[in-house]
C-alpha cells in the first residue's frame, strides 16, 4: 500500500540500502564484487533484466576511478554470459541513463541496465496498452540467474 500512497519510509537511495543488507535474495542481489554488484531490476522491462552498479553512490561513470569503471564493464560482460546461459536471448539492450533528463529514474546512483531481448518480444500488450507482461516471477528469475551464475563462475 505504501507504493500506491507514497514513498514514506523508503530509504534515500534504494541501491545503497539494498547493498547494506544481508539478504541478497530479498534484495535481488546476484553478485557482490570488490567495487560493484549485480542485481535484478525490481520493475523489469523483461525477465532477466539486470543492473550493474558501483557500491559508490555517484551519478555518472566519470565520477569513478578507472579500477571501478573496469570492474563495472567486466561485470556487464559476466552478466551477459550468465543471461545467455539462463535465457538464451537473441540480443541485449545495455546502457545507462545519466541524469533525469536522459530518463534515469534513480539518477543519483549510476546503474547499467542489461536487458535480454528476443525476436518479436514487443507484443500487442506493450504496443497497444502500454503494459508489460513478464512470463516469470522475480524470485523465479533470481533463482534461475543465480544458479547460472554459480554454474558458470563457481563450478
Amino acid at each position: 500500500m505504501k507504493y500506491i500512497l507514497g514513498k514514506e519510509d523508503e530509504p534515500e537511495c534504494v541501491f545503497c540500502h539494498a547493498i547494506q543488507q544481508n539478504s541478497d535474495r530479498e534484495y535481488l542481489i546476484i553478485h557482490r564484487g570488490q567495487n560493484a554488484f549485480i542485481m535484478l531490476n525490481r520493475f523489469p522491462y523483461t525477465s532477466g533484466h539486470l543492473m550493474v552498479l558501483p557500491y559508490q553512490h555517484v551519478p555518472s561513470y566519470e565520477n569513478l576511478n578507472p579500477e571501478i569503471r573496469s570492474e563495472l564493464m567486466e561485470l556487464v560482460n559476466r552478466a551477459t554470459l550468465v543471461l545467455r546461459d539462463a535465457y538464451q536471448p537473441h540480443g541485449f539492450n545495455v546502457g545507462a541513463n545519466l541524469g533525469e533528463d536522459a530518463g534515469a529514474g534513480l539518477a543519483l546512483h549510476l546503474h547499467f541496465h542489461l536487458v535480454p531481448r528476443w525476436r518479436g518480444d514487443s507484443n500487442f500488450m506493450s504496443v497497444a496498452s502500454n503494459t508489460r507482461v513478464l512470463p516469470e516471477a522475480l524470485l523465479t528469475s533470481y533463482d534461475r540467474i543465480l544458479a547460472a551464475w554459480i554454474n558458470r563462475y563457481s563450478g
